[in-house]
């Protein structure tokens, strides 16, 4: 038996559209396989109950599909679903590096990527790749048509998700399909600023870099009370707030020192707006970890 870690994931960092990612120190799902003439999946953890089994259906039944690798695979689930945080990706990332290393496919972690993007396709329709590139690589993330770059980071984050779900594929459905050409050049610069801030370690330019006036905005709008979480979280300390991924997540760069304040400053906005939710303070961390049994 195997078992692998894979963290969860934030895309898109505002300005960085199916493009940047981080993985994030937690939470992470642990997937468990062994050989088997075919394959079967149980799940328990967070959201398990939303989660079809069906390997037809499942992130992780597509990676055991496109590897050959047949397996009894066991999830358990700490990042939970349609929550912004990279659920499907964690698992699918899981399962890569361990179905890789028990068939011995002799793969790198950069030729799992578009393995553990196929089974995003379930998810969101396409097979994208920016919430599975940091969870199997881990750091700053950047993927493109030509592969993927990875920069290690360590940049101080609080991930704040809300009891409520948006589906990726709704928050998929608000992407304007034109933006205007000023707004287009301001993205373009503030992800650049963003990806120097990540080579740089550092959270005033990644916070400044996060902007984005094309996405971010349509996708606010499906996240109740995200208006005055955004400010609470500002004013706590936080250099930048964006939506997490597709959302409802909300994802905050700071300071270490502000991790906490900033954690109960959005805590309580949601409170304040009748929604339940969970702070995560943590950082930009590693990818996935294989321990075996």
């Amino acid at each position: 038996m195997l078992t692998v870690r894979a963290p969860a994931t934030s895309a898109n960092l505002g300005s960085g559209f199916d493009v940047f990612g981080v993985a994030l120190g937690a939470p992470a799902d642990v997937v468990r396989v062994e050989r088997a003439p075919e394959t079967t999946i149980s799940i328990t953890g967070a959201g398990s109950q939303y989660i079809p089994e069906d390997p037809k259906k499942n992130t992780v039944g597509a990676v055991a599909e496109a590897l050959d690798a047949p397996a009894r695979i066991r999830i358990d689930k700490g990042v939970r679903p349609s929550s912004g945080l990279g659920s499907s990706a964690a698992s699918a990332a899981a399962a890569a590096v361990a179905l890789n290393e028990l068939y011995d496919r002799g793969l790198t972690r950069e030729e799992l990527v578009p393995i553990a993007a196929e089974g995003e396709a379930l998810v969101s329709g396409e097979a994208h790749a920016d919430n599975v590139a940091p969870s199997l690589l881990g750091g700053f993330t950047v993927v493109t048509d030509g592969g993927v770059t990875q920069v290690d980071t360590s940049i101080p984050l609080v991930a704040c998700l809300p009891e409520i779900t948006v589906s990726t594929r709704d928050a998929r459905g608000v992407v304007p399909e034109h933006a205007r050409m000023g707004n287009v050049v301001d993205t373009v610069g503030n992800a650049a600023t963003l990806a120097v801030g990540m080579a740089r370690n550092d959270p005033e330019l990644v916070g400044k870099g996060m902007a984005d006036e094309i996405v971010t905005p349509e996708r606010t709008a499906l996240i109740d009370g995200y208006a005055q979480v955004r400010d609470a979280a500002l004013e706590a300390g936080a250099t930048g707030v964006t939506v997490s991924g597709a959302g409802p997540g909300v994802l905050a760069v700071c300071h270490h020192a502000d991790r906490r304040a900033i954690a109960a400053a959005m805590l309580d906005a949601f409170d304040a707006a009748g929604i339940e939710s969970r702070a995560y303070q943590t950082t930009v961390g590693p990818g996935a970890r294989l321990y075996t049994d």
